[in-house]
């Protein structure tokens, strides 16, 4: 029975060590040589300082700023996550009353796009679509004093900044907001 104890022992320190250290030491030294910027956590730096990383959303809510999806968890990283709130949630039709009213345009004509009413998954998706882009354009223009010529490259802007889909056929267009708030302050 003791020796059974015994070779129970070796055989968890040996796939701890395994497992444990040697395993995770390889995926993240292979991570730093090939993929060094991604492993780093994909960091925007603005003049030497970090702005940003290109893989989670932060919050913007100056009206002078592009938007980025509503987050459940208010864009934290630790505790990401949706909010699993059904259509039935009383509190999840009274955060959509709230993003509508925010967001809602003084003519009401225009339809606000679902990524600018719904969370992610995550809570942290760093993209919007380029139609929630464009319905924010009135609202940054103008918290910006853009004349009709400035307007104009903002539009040409959103444009640039649209990344197309992945391999061009997986996902929708896409626009980082951080890329294009960034873009958007050397605009001016």
């Amino acid at each position: 029975m003791l020796r059974h104890g015994i070779l129970a022992l070796r055989f968890f320190s040996v796939l701890t060590l395994l497992t444990g250290i040697l395993y995770p030491l390889a995926v993240t030294g292979i991570g730093q040589a090939l993929f060094a910027w991604r492993a780093g956590g994909s960091l925007v730096r603005v003049d030497g300082r970090v702005a940003g990383s290109e893989l989670l959303a932060q919050k913007f809510n100056a009206p002078r700023y592009f938007w980025p999806r509503p987050s459940s968890v208010d864009y934290a990283t630790l505790p990401s996550g949706g909010s699993n709130q059904g259509w039935n949630s009383a509190q999840l039709k009274k955060a959509l009353a709230e993003r509508r009213a925010n967001l809602e345009p003084s003519d009401r004509t225009a339809t606000i796009p679902g990524d600018l009413l719904f969370a992610s998954a995550s809570g942290l998706d760093p993209h919007i679509s380029p139609a929630s882009a464009s319905y924010q354009l009135d609202r940054v223009a103008t918290a910006r004093g853009f004349d009709a010529e400035r307007r104009q490259r903002l539009l040409a802007l959103i444009g640039q900044k649209t990344e197309a889909p992945v391999w061009g056929f997986l996902g929708q267009p896409r626009i980082n907001v951080l890329q294009l708030n960034l873009a958007l302050d050397s605009l001016q």
